[in-house]
């Protein structure tokens, strides 16, 4: 039996409309609601880390809820293969 494929992906939204916060807010508010993915959100992209299968199975899934509630968007996503995610941080 083959080891899982970890992958690392990049993924920016540009909704098409003046309000453009809430959709960014809900899609990535339903990755985190994912468990088995690690995502980080900074001010420009959000990076999700996991098992391949899952991730994307789960952006495939999240990216259409977003165009049925919220209507166009750009993804813009970029992917590599591992798990690139930085060290967490120790509390």
């Amino acid at each position: 039996m083959r080891k899982a494929m970890q992958l690392s992906a990049e993924i920016s939204m540009y909704p098409l409309k003046d309000e453009y916060i809430p959709s960014i807010r809900a899609f990535i508010g339903r990755l985190n609601s994912h468990s088995g993915l690690r995502v980080i959100t900074n001010t420009m992209s959000t990076q999700v880390f996991g098992e391949y299968d899952l991730l994307m199975d789960v952006l495939k899934i999240e990216m259409r809820k977003s165009y049925e509630q919220f209507g166009r968007a750009i993804f813009v996503c970029k992917f590599i293969d591992g798990d690139l995610a930085p060290a967490k941080p120790h509390a």
